[in-house]
């Protein structure tokens, strides 16, 4: 299914979509770069059969921590189920796009005119090569999404330039993983 742009959302509707509030389980704790300490940027909400994707990654010093790396420390993808509530904030910090961008879902066989801001299953359209992560607990993680820069500057990643993101999952062990190339 192809992401398309769908407008802008409330920023905490949970519908698929970039920006805006996380959706996040009871004692969720924002996460912080590894490499510089700082809490990350939510990236994406995506909810899907398996759960809800959320998805972050460090912009506190854009270039200076490893946030193309899925192991790096410097960006974190969840996979959460159950009931969700928007998070609560950081104070300081890069923590959210400037905007929210509804993703709305497009077979992929139906061509479009419309902005194509990602995909869900398939195959990765990989820009460098194959960096499939591989899960901790059992083998390698599926394919989930990938995930266009974005829109318009307000609610765009920050993936150096015509980038594209990449959101893998383990469903059997509620794990997901997030990495991105340019």
């Amino acid at each position: 299914m192809l992401l398309i742009y769908g407008g802008k959302p409330a920023a905490d509707a949970p519908i698929p979509r970039t920006g805006g509030v996380p959706l996040v389980p009871e004692g969720f704790v924002w996460p912080e770069c590894r490499n510089c300490g700082g809490p990350m940027q939510f990236l994406a909400h995506l909810p899907l059969d398996i759960g809800t994707v959320a998805v972050f990654f460090c912009q506190n010093e854009p270039g200076m921590c490893d946030d193309w790396d899925a192991a790096a420390g410097a960006n974190r993808a969840y996979l959460f189920s159950g009931d969700l509530t928007p998070a609560s904030i950081p104070a300081e910090g890069e923590t959210l796009l400037g905007a929210a961008t509804a993703l709305r879902l497009r077979p992929t066989d139906h061509p479009t005119e419309e902005p194509i801001l990602g995909r869900l299953g398939g195959e990765p359209d990989w820009i460098q090569g194959d960096e499939t992560p591989a899960c901790l607990t059992c083998a390698a993680m599926t394919f989930t999404a990938e995930l266009e820069e974005g829109h318009d500057f307000a609610t765009s990643a920050n993936f150096g330039g015509a980038g594209r993101g990449y959101v893998f999952s383990c469903q059997p062990c509620g794990e997901a993983a997030f990495l991105w190339q340019r």
